[in-house]
């Protein structure tokens, strides 16, 4: 107990996930050490335990992700029957034809257009409401859950709800919209049905953001931010210059969530938003596999959009952990 309360004390240190540092633990018989420094070091007493603990987890990653994947990359060189009954090798034709699509190059900015928008404004509201939350001291609790409340919407009953706010009848967006001129026709205007989809988008990802934001504020030390408060004044500065960079292990943990989110989770909503709806609509490229390859039954040509798609998470992926990573400190 006296090591698990060493460990909170030493986690009120730091700001963000990557300032939590823990003291040693006694877990399942294993001996935790103590060096000069406060790192954490546990002994398990049998080498096979370690292996133990992680074979469920190991097993669940290989059938449900690396599993797939190898199947898409081998259903990608082949021209398969729609019920399975067939299959012919092609080569790099799926991946040509791909590629060759003026159709799937639009589909492809329009997700590119949609991620950063989504991503944007997804992590400034959450940022904005977690500063003004943390700030408030009478009534907080309330507050706070209030903003947290929409995380527990499923994807698709979010859709449904944004619908709801976009209906031509009943919908308050539309009848705001109006106001200004604005004839709101989602489901039949590629542009306006593109922004019901991010504004949904954006709605349903923020209390996800507000809550890490939320509490990577309230792990900032008392003391530092006294010391902020009197060496800055102004206190639009003194969050750029002090708060912000200690929120930066948490900021750039939240940005590759809210763009896979973006890129990949916002399928329900979509799927909502878009369907039984008129062909001039947007959709991104994870619906487009959807798309083909369970309503077109081109099982090949979905397996290359994959297998492209998955390429592109790679590469983004490295990008983010090679050039953004260098600017955030952890301590």
């Amino acid at each position: 107990m006296a090591a698990e309360t060493e460990g909170l004390s030493a986690s009120r240190g730091g700001a963000g996930i990557g300032g939590h540092r823990f003291g040693a633990l006694r877990l399942f018989g294993g001996k935790a050490e103590r060096g000069e420094t406060s790192a954490k070091r546990v002994r398990f007493t049998s080498r096979c335990l370690p292996y133990l603990f992680l074979a469920p987890q190991l097993a669940i990653i290989f059938i449900f992700f690396y599993w797939p994947s190898v199947q898409a990359i081998q259903s990608s060189f082949y021209l398969e029957d729609p019920f399975g009954f067939s299959s012919t090798f092609v080569g790099l034709s799926n991946y040509t034809d791909v590629l060759k699509s003026v159709e799937y190059r639009g589909i492809a900015r329009f997700t590119a257009i949609f991620t950063a928008l989504v991503t944007f404004f997804a992590l400034s509201v959450g940022l904005l409401l977690a500063v003004k939350a943390d700030g408030v001291i009478r009534g907080n609790a309330a507050y706070k859950t209030l903003l947290i409340w929409v995380y527990a919407i499923a994807p698709p009953v979010a859709g449904l709800i944004g619908m709801m706010f976009f209906d031509q009848h009943i919908g308050p967006i539309v009848e705001i919209a109006c106001w200004f001129g604005w004839d709101i026709k989602v489901g039949l205007d590629f542009g306006d049905t593109a922004f019901a989809m991010i504004v949904v988008s954006v709605w349903k990802q923020i209390p996800y953001n507000f809550i890490f934001f939320l509490s990577g504020l309230q792990g900032i030390p008392v003391s530092v931010r006294e010391a902020a408060a009197i060496d800055c004044r102004s206190g639009l500065r003194r969050f750029w210059t002090i708060i912000l960079p200690l929120l930066a292990p948490t900021a750039f943990f939240l940005l590759i969530i809210n763009i896979t989110y973006a890129l990949f989770d916002t399928f329900g909503v979509i799927d909502v938003m878009v369907k039984d709806k008129a062909a001039n609509n947007p959709i991104t490229l994870v619906y487009k596999v959807y798309m083909d390859g369970f309503r077109g039954n081109d099982l090949g040509g979905s397996s290359a959009q994959s297998v492209i798609l998955m390429v592109i998470v790679f590469v983004l992926t490295i990008f983010q952990f090679r050039f953004i990573e260098r600017r955030v400190h952890y301590n």
